[in-house]
């Protein structure tokens, strides 16, 4: 497995866990939607959190991209709820 095959691989296991985490908060389930609210959320969070400037102070490097994916999931869940 090449360098780009892995880094693939951890950002959807990233977005996976983060929509799993945000399903607790907003509700909801099934594997394809933790995958695609979480993979979404990766990009809306950083977009949200970098746009406001806030620093999460979190040292660990996989565990801030977790929560960074999982606050922008939150977003992500909860505007397609007002849409629909």
């Amino acid at each position: 497995m090449n360098a780009d095959s892995k880094a693939l691989v951890i950002f959807l296991l990233i977005g996976l866990v983060a929509g799993w985490l945000a399903s607790f908060v907003v509700g909801g389930g099934g594997l394809i939607r933790y995958l695609v609210s979480g993979v979404i959320g990766a990009f809306v969070g950083g977009f949200l959190l970098n746009a406001l400037g806030v620093n999460l102070g979190i040292k660990n490097p996989l565990a801030s991209q977790i929560v960074t994916s999982t606050i922008g999931a939150i977003v992500v869940v909860l505007l397609a709820r007002m849409i629909s």
